[in-house]
This record gives structure tokens, C-alpha cells and sequence, in this order.
């Protein structure tokens, strides 16, 4: 029995290939920025420009579909200390970061400015205690969990026949499928999350009424 494993960077690459009617290829390249970090491309082992361009629709809709905020990716309450310097540095792999709570206590007001929290209240970058943050996290697209891997592959696959290929009907046959992706997706999401209306906090119990016991007699 053939093992089936979750997608990587390099199946999803080809799966994007073959909506637009590519070949699939056998490894990724690879593109090397400068020692300054400044993004300033200096080496590019991508043999087809094609193929930098779909991985790069790819990375860029992981990051737009994480933005979103799911189950697997946000975590609340998040105690942080600031840093000797009574700032709050913002990690490049956090998404959003704001102050839990924030809806209902506005003794601050953070935004991200030059990479660190600044606090609109008291116009300050400076922070003398810890609080506790509501934070979304970036994940590499390998560690994303199946189902919402399989939405950004379909809605990467829209914009790469959008970019690349001049056929309306594809892009619609595409869609559908990036629509079905994303409702399985919003379905895992809400099984992990065991959503509910009623707002009940974490590490609480409770079981409400359910009618068709009544039935079982």
C-alpha cells in the first residue's frame, strides 16, 4: 500500500504547474538575497523564470490566507516581557500582534511601527511591564495543516492562471475549486476550533441540552 504524504513546497509548485497545463519539475531552485538582508537578489538557481514565479504566487498566498487567522496559527493571552530597552519587537514570523483584551481596555492602543509596538495612548514605543498579546503566527507552508494547504494551492493556482495564462474558462474551473478548497478548509477549521456562539472561555466544560436524547428511551 502506497503511502500518501502531505504536500511540500515542491508538490504544490507542481500542482499549480498542472492547472495551467506545465510539466511538473523534480527540485526547486533556489534565490540567495545579500549578507545585508535587503531582499536584493544576487544568485538565482531557477532554471525556468516560470517556476520563480509560481513558487513566489505560492509563498505570497501563505501568507495572505495565514492573515486570515485560524485555529492552528493564533494563540491568545500570550504573557510577553518587553526587552531591556522597554521595547516590544515584533518577530518576523508574527502576523498580527495586539493586546488581548484590547476591545474593552483602551489604557493602550498598540500598532506596529519600524518593526516594534508602539502604544498610541501615550505615544510611546516604550513599555514598563508585560502584557499579554493576542498573536498570529506565520507557518512555513510545509507545517500548515492539510486541508487549508490544499485552499492556498487552489487560490495560488487562480492567480498563476490569471498571470500566466490567457483563458477565462480555466480561471473559472479554477475558482470552483478554490471555492470547494476553502469551505473544506473553513469545515476543518471550525472542528478544531470547536467553535461555538455561546463564547465559552478556555479550560471550561459544559455540555447544553440536546434534544434528541429525549428520543432515546
Amino acid at each position: 500500500m502506497t503511502t500518501q504524504a502531505t504536500d511540500t513546497e515542491l508538490s504544490a509548485v507542481n500542482s499549480i504547474l498542472g492547472s495551467i497545463g506545465q510539466s511538473p519539475i523534480t527540485t526547486l531552485g533556489s534565490i540567495t538575497t545579500d549578507v545585508t538582508n535587503q531582499g536584493q537578489e544576487v544568485f538565482n538557481t531557477y532554471a525556468n523564470p516560470q517556476v520563480a514565479l509560481i513558487y513566489n504566487i505560492l509563498i505570497e498566498t501563505n501568507k495572505n490566507v495565514q492573515n486570515e487567522g485560524w485555529h492552528f496559527n493564533v494563540q491568545n493571552k500570550i504573557k510577553i516581557d518587553p526587552d531591556d530597552n522597554g521595547n516590544y519587537v515584533i518577530p518576523s514570523n508574527y502576523l498580527r500582534m495586539d493586546i488581548h483584551g484590547g476591545l474593552y481596555d483602551k489604557t493602550k492602543d498598540v500598532v506596529r511601527k519600524n518593526g516594534k509596538l508602539f502604544d498610541n495612548v501615550h505615544d510611546t514605543y516604550i513599555f514598563t511591564s508585560s502584557l499579554e498579546f493576542d498573536i498570529t503566527y506565520l507557518f512555513a507552508f510545509a507545517d500548515v495543516p492539510p486541508a487549508i494547504q490544499r485552499y492556498i494551492i487552489a487560490r495560488s493556482a487562480v492567480k498563476a492562471a490569471t498571470q500566466l495564462v490567457s483563458n477565462a474558462d480555466l480561471v473559472k474551473l479554477l475558482q470552483l475549486e478554490e471555492g470547494q478548497t476553502r469551505s473544506a478548509a473553513l469545515e476543518y477549521d471550525c472542528d478544531q476550533g470547536d467553535h461555538t456562539f455561546f463564547g465559552f472561555p478556555q479550560e471550561s466544560n459544559y455540555r447544553s441540552y440536546q434534544p434528541y436524547n429525549a428520543l432515546i428511551r
